[in-house]
């Protein structure tokens, strides 16, 4: 997979923006920036979109920007001399696809049926846009597609919003999701740019879908933590329950055998992409426990330690299952 799929991967939103004017671009830029979404398929349906792409990549080198709606040659040449990082386009062009890999630039092509996926696997393709996705049967069809072509991955457009980000993003055959929900045009060419960074925001946490599993008490011992489990069950009446290393009471309080890390204990933040969560701490100048870090059978992490604690907690990610 190419460096860019792998960052497009780790940020799992890609807003697909239309630019009328120029003069936004790099606001527009600034409030993904903000917004911990510094990614950007720039559409070139306008006159505008090639120049706010010149404009935004000379301006922000850090920020990922591709061009998307790409239907020629002469447009895949106008991107790439603009500054563009990656080509999308609607549908599977077979001249274009072919003219992006002789131009070494990465390109996703749209595929919405078993046809149009082994045109790009004949290709040596590995990522495709799936679109219109909600419209073509959403995630459902996805993974029928997806079962007899396992070397590829998707990146479904259309119908997707804060209400089914999380569905899609918590299948490991999606690279990312595209969408225009983070930054809708009424707000784009009002110049409301703190509106964009807020919407960038939500976006992110409704992909992520965080949520408090547990929290961890220290115990010096394993008949003190015993105890110290045994009055929340019997005082609340929760469910009691014992793992190798330490004692629950319900499934949200558990009581260590032993000290681990954290000066008193631990907090478990659940989520649907620990991935992309990673990813998005790390983008807060948050630092991970590299020791930490588990993996499934594929190589993708599934839990990880901060660094540093909170308040004398440890905090650490876990996958949902």
């Amino acid at each position: 997979m190419s460096v860019i799929f792998e960052k497009l991967e780790r940020l799992g939103l890609v807003p697909v923006i239309k630019i009328d004017d120029p003069d936004k671009a790099v606001p527009l830029a600034k409030a993904l920036q903000d917004g911990s979404l510094p990614c950007a398929e720039i559409t070139f349906r306008t006159k505008a979109g090639e120049e706010s792409i010149k404009r935004i990549t000379q301006a922000l080198p850090d920020i990922l920007v591709g061009a998307g709606t790409v239907l020629t040659q002469a447009q895949v040449d106008a991107a790439l001399a603009a500054g563009a990082q990656f080509i999308v386009s609607p549908g599977f062009n077979p001249k274009v696809v072919a003219y992006c890999l002789e131009k070494k630039v990465p390109v996703i092509p749209g595929c919405a049926n078993p046809s149009d996926i082994e045109a790009a696997i004949e290709h040596g393709l590995s990522v495709v846009k799936f679109f219109p996705a909600e419209q073509a049967g959403g995630l459902p069809y996805i993974k029928a597609l997806a079962g007899p072509y396992s070397g590829i991955k998707f990146v479904p457009t259309g119908g997707i919003g804060a209400n089914n980000v999380a569905s899609y993003i918590s299948y490991n055959r999606i690279l990312a999701c595209g969408g225009s929900w983070m930054v809708p045009p009424d707000a784009l060419n009002a110049g409301d740019f703190d509106k964009i960074t807020r919407l960038c925001r939500e976006a992110l946490f409704s992909m992520l879908n965080f949520s408090v599993t547990h929290f961890a008490i220290n115990s010096a011992h394993e008949k003190e933590a015993a105890a110290t489990a045994s009055f929340f069950a019997s005082v609340f009446s929760l469910p009691f329950r014992e793992t190798s290393v330490s004692f629950f009471a319900s499934d949200a309080i558990e009581v260590m055998k032993s000290p681990g890390l954290g000066a008193h204990g631990h907090i478990a933040i659940a989520t649907t992409s620990a991935k992309r969560a990673i990813a998005y701490l790390e983008r807060q100048g948050l630092t991970i426990n590299e020791s930490t870090i588990r993996k499934d059978a594929n190589g993708e992490p599934t839990f990880a330690y901060l660094s540093d604690e909170i308040a004398g907690f440890a905090v650490h990610i876990i996958q949902k299952k």
